[in-house]
């Protein structure tokens, strides 16, 4: 009986819950806290530490590191409600542009519609980047796109792969003299707004890193994690994730001269909390149940129980991201043996945060390629598509054949399940069933 024969099932991307997420999840609901409180507020300060070193070890409640890292990132219900709130923070609405890459999740375009703001779409590099094959913009396009209404670029670090922030902060400074900031003061958040568009002068670089925590790259000439790079960050912590909380993300931004960090921090908590000046931790102290509305924003913070998950598998991520590192080097060596394109994880001065395997199986179709996946799932290998480019979607209505590149990436492609419940032998049962499947079509 050959490997094959001997059937798995290999599921795609199911979360890695160990007994001490159970645990302090229990010790959450024991607690009698379990909306935003105070394990929201550590697992706020760990990732500020853990983005700022790269190290899960700090002891953020001890007096010195509670004033270094407070008011650097606020854990949200969702990177799609960290995104939103980024932009809103930035002032992005009606009559503004945000540019997008046309290859990416929907999230990425939807804040900036739910903001008000129009969308341009820029078609990635032909086969992705010479390096790493990461689906990124062309900056050519990118620097092209920008007129007098854009106020946002939007880079997405696809599967943990991190953008040419040089680039990109190169074009958004040589286009300065077209940024018209906004002058608005009629509320606090568009005072805030106001200053920070003044103090930048420039588009703003958001980073879409949904996929992207724990990974790095050398920006400015000296290695930086992503969370630090762009002017605004957001993370997902959704189920598939890394590093999850069941659902959730957090923002993340870079200090601006002349604004206090701490004044972003409560407008994020504000927008997150119906625009309540006092949140359910703060009302619980003597005699302060009174608060005031000061504006009519949203609903989307993260719940203690969300966080207690979040704190134990930010004390795992560092063993999380090694094991798929060894997976990725098995993944290379097969792909590499059959001529099958595939992303480069890691280079001189790049390090992936390893979330997904995209390969492209050279010269096949998209019906061939559905084939291929259909194949594979009946051998018990689940795989996906990563991902539909935005204008074959209903909700953008724009032409695909304006992004070539963006559809040719997309017809080819097969994402492998990369996760840290795969064994060694389920990555070997992977690896023989892809080559079994693949070698009928490209040999």
């Amino acid at each position: 009986m050959s490997k094959t024969e001997e059937k798995r099932k290999i599921s795609f991307s199911p979360p890695d819950i160990s007994e001490l997420e159970i645990a302090e999840v229990a010790d959450a609901l024991r607690s009698g806290w379990i909306t935003t409180g105070p394990r929201t507020k550590l697992l706020e300060r760990r990732l500020a530490a853990y983005i700022e070193n790269g190290s899960t070890a700090t002891d953020c409640n001890k007096t010195e590191a509670v004033t270094r890292y407070s008011n650097r990132v606020v854990c949200l219900n969702s990177a799609t409600a960290a995104e939103e709130l980024n932009l809103r923070v930035l002032g992005i609405s009606e009559g503004d542009e945000v540019i997008v890459p046309a290859y990416t999740y929907t999230a990425t375009a939807s804040a900036a519609v739910h903001c008000g703001a129009k969308v341009i779409f820029v078609d990635i590099q032909k086969d992705g980047d010479d390096t790493t094959h990461m689906p990124e913009m062309d900056y050519n396009k990118l620097e092209a796109a920008i007129s007098e209404k854009t106020k946002a670029i939007v880079a997405v670090d696809l599967s943990g792969i991190v953008c040419d922030y040089d680039r990109i902060f190169e074009i958004a400074k040589k286009k300065k003299d077209l940024f018209k900031p906004m002058d608005v003061h009629d509320n606090p958040l568009s005072d805030l707004s106001s200053r920070i568009q003044h103090a930048m002068g420039r588009i703003a670089v958001v980073a879409d890193d949904a996929h992207s925590l724990g990974a790095s790259r050398v920006f400015d000439g000296k290695r930086m994690n992503c969370g630090a790079i762009a002017d605004f960050t957001s993370f997902s912590f959704h189920a598939v994730k890394n590093f999850t909380t069941a659902e959730g993300g957090a923002a993340a931004w870079r200090t601006i001269p002349g604004i206090d960090n701490e004044e972003i921090y409560k407008m994020y908590q504000l927008l997150s909390l119906h625009g309540q000046n006092k949140d359910a931790l703060a009302k619980t102290k003597l005699g302060a149940w009174e608060y005031d509305i000061v504006g009519p924003w949203y609903k989307c913070n993260m719940t203690d129980i969300m966080a207690a998950i979040g704190l134990r598998q930010l004390d795992r991520y560092p063993q999380l991201l090694k094991r798929r590192t060894e997976i990725i080097k098995k993944y290379d060596a097969v792909c590499d043996e059959l001529g099958i394109f595939h992303l480069i994880h890691h280079t001189d001065n790049m390090d992936s945060s390893n979330h997904l395997y995209l390969t492209r199986i050279p010269g096949i179709t998209e019906e061939q390629r559905n084939k291929v996946i259909e194949e594979m799932a009946g051998r018990g290998v689940a795989t996906n598509v990563h991902y539909k480019p935005l204008p074959l979607m209903t909700a953008y209505q724009a032409d695909i054949a304006d992004y070539p590149h963006s559809y040719a990436y997309y017809q080819n492609l097969i994402t492998l399940p990369l996760h840290t419940l795969l064994t060694d032998e389920d990555v070997e049962y992977v690896t023989t069933v892809f080559k079994e499947v693949v070698s009928a079509y490209i040999l």
